[in-house]
């Protein structure tokens, strides 16, 4: 199954920048505030394409950390989201990698209790900022 994503940042606190730059960031983040360290809120409106295509809205938490070059060449997330589809409503795990300044990505989310097509996603990401 192939589908598309998009993902709404409403907040963010990044831990791994200098303390005189601020903390705080909301709906825009620099990829350096975002990969060298940080946890966010987010949103993620995905949509599934095929003969059963389906919606689904993921609202979840997601902590990055900088493994290689404060987080520039290398960095990792670690997630939790809620995901409703097709009438059901489960909890989903997270692991990425980011590359490239965060521009390149790969994610795996999987929800134990939830036995249907997305029951594990694999994303390739390329993030546009």
């Amino acid at each position: 199954m192939v589908g598309l994503r998009w993902q709404i940042t409403p907040l963010l606190y990044t831990f791994g920048l200098d303390p005189r730059v601020a903390r705080w960031r909301s709906f825009i983040v620099e990829p350096l505030a975002r990969h060298a360290g940080s946890i966010e809120l987010y949103a993620a409106p995905e949509l599934f394409l095929g003969s059963d295509g389906a919606f689904l809205l993921r609202p979840g938490m997601r902590v990055y950390l900088p493994l290689v070059e404060h987080g520039e060449a290398l960095s990792a997330s670690l997630g939790i989201s809620y995901q409703r589809i097709r009438e059901s409503d489960a909890a989903a795990l997270e692991l990425g990698l980011y590359f490239l300044f965060g521009i390149l990505g790969v994610q795996v989310s999987h929800t134990p209790a939830q036995r249907n097509p997305a029951q594990t996603i694999l994303t390739f990401s390329l993030r546009y900022f």
